[in-house]
């Protein structure tokens, strides 16, 4: 089934509502999946629309913040590990955003029912270099409250 909203656009339902969008990502023009909770025959909730036009409102200056949650993350996970006294090359080590953003890309934004929290939800979802599970951002009110595996993101 295929529908045409008017915030989200042209959807298509497989089990959820979804299509791929094109965002700019520090300057690279990336394409990944929105993917929008509901059901085939029910109408979105009024904050998955606030939610969303709240998130490309700010895209621009959450970017850098995303990235920076990103390497936090990623050096707090790698000292966990024990990679911060043992070599291992999937999990090298990264001082910058700059080198960061070399092991990640955007996959996916997801748009969850509006009655989960008392704020504007939104997951992010990355692939990266050095896990197979991908990496998922959960952001409230356009602000990053956690990171970890993608799970966290859906």
């Amino acid at each position: 089934m295929t529908i045409n909203d008017a915030i989200f656009g042209e959807l298509e339902y497989e089990y959820g509502w979804s299509r791929v969008i094109t965002l700019d990502f520090f300057r690279n023009t990336t394409e990944l999946d929105l993917i929008i909770d509901g059901e085939e025959d029910e109408q979105f909730d009024e904050g998955q629309y606030t939610a969303y036009q709240s998130l490309m409102g700010k895209w621009n200056d959450l970017q850098l913040i995303l990235l920076n949650s990103i390497l936090t993350y990623y050096n707090q996970k790698r000292q966990e590990l024990g990679y911060d006294v043992e070599l291992n090359e999937n999990y090298p080590i990264v001082e910058t955003t700059d080198q960061i953003l070399e092991m990640i890309s955007l996959d996916g934004i997801v748009i969850p029912y509006a009655d989960i929290f008392e704020a504007r939800h939104v997951g992010i979802t990355f692939n990266c270099t050095w896990d197979t599970n991908g990496l998922g951002l959960q952001l409230l009110n356009e602000k990053v409250t956690e990171v970890g595996y993608q799970d966290v993101a859906i």
